[in-house]
């Protein structure tokens, strides 16, 4: 992997305050949100920023350790620079020749968008071949790579992830039952972006919380979390039981085109 470049490390302080100012604003409204005990884990979405505003972020005062990216490239490059403390999780849409090597990545800590079983046996295959060369009871010690079943609440076609009911059960199983090097954390749905922007509940929220509950009763085991809600609805997320949200735009400022980065060299061709 290539060394990072000069432009791409180096930490404007006027820039570094502005981040913290923001990530520190979204904390804020996730507690403000968060009416139960639970805690909500805060995914900061970097893709297409530069590692630096990482590494602002990560070695602040109050250290954040969860990043998200969209494309196997991009986060290959960043997770080679950047120190291993960092969870990385990948939030894009996965292909399956990507799984393998997405899963060979050591500090990857989660894979939020499983929607097919020969995906997560690609991610599998990947993950027992890296515990193989490196220690894999410090890999596996939390019981293995967490994943996420992506499951289509709005049923848009454009939109990846699982039927709700059946499909979503048996993806859900296959990985519990035949996958040892994963772990089931829970499901994750992309909400329709008109809902999103609506007031009141979120029909996509409410789908995806009657889904897992469905899961959960069928194939029992550990609780299974709920992964929704993004910079433009996360607080409803949170009020509708999300453990996890996805902010991307909220901390780091509008993204450039990727059409203008891939133009340059810094990330892959064709869909993440």
């Amino acid at each position: 992997m290539a060394s990072p470049s000069e432009d791409d490390m180096h930490i404007n302080p006027q820039r570094a305050k502005q981040l913290i100012d923001n990530i520190y604003q979204v904390t804020g409204s996730i507690k403000a949100a968060n009416k139960t005990s639970r805690e909500v884990r805060l995914i900061a979405v970097s893709k297409l920023k530069p590692a630096a505003d990482v590494l602002v972020l990560h070695t602040a005062p109050n250290p954040h350790l969860h990043f998200g990216e969209n494309y196997l490239q991009e986060l290959q490059h960043k997770a080679s620079v950047l120190p291993a403390t960092i969870r990385w999780h990948f939030i894009g849409a996965l292909q399956t020749n990507k799984c393998r090597p997405l899963a060979e990545i050591p500090n990857l800590w989660c894979v939020e968008s499983v929607d097919t079983i020969k995906k997560s046996d690609q991610l599998e295959k990947g993950r027992r071949e890296l515990c193989e060369r490196e220690d894999g009871h410090e890999l596996q010690k939390d019981g293995g790579l967490r994943v996420f079943v992506q499951v289509n609440t709005s049923g848009e076609e454009a939109k990846s992830g699982v039927e709700p009911g059946d499909e979503a059960l048996e993806l859900c199983r296959h990985i519990r039952e035949k996958t040892p090097h994963l772990k089931l954390a829970g499901l994750m749905t992309i909400g329709a972006i008109a809902r999103s922007q609506q007031s009141g509940e979120n029909e996509d929220f409410v789908r995806l919380r009657e889904v897992r509950d469905e899961v959960q009763e069928k194939i029992g085991g550990d609780p299974l979390e709920l992964s929704m809600g993004m910079s433009a609805d996360y607080e409803t997320a949170v009020q509708m039981g999300s453990d996890e949200v996805r902010v991307g735009t909220g901390i780091f400022g509008e993204r450039p085109r990727r059409e203008d980065k891939a133009a340059k060299g810094d990330v892959e061709e064709g869909k993440g």
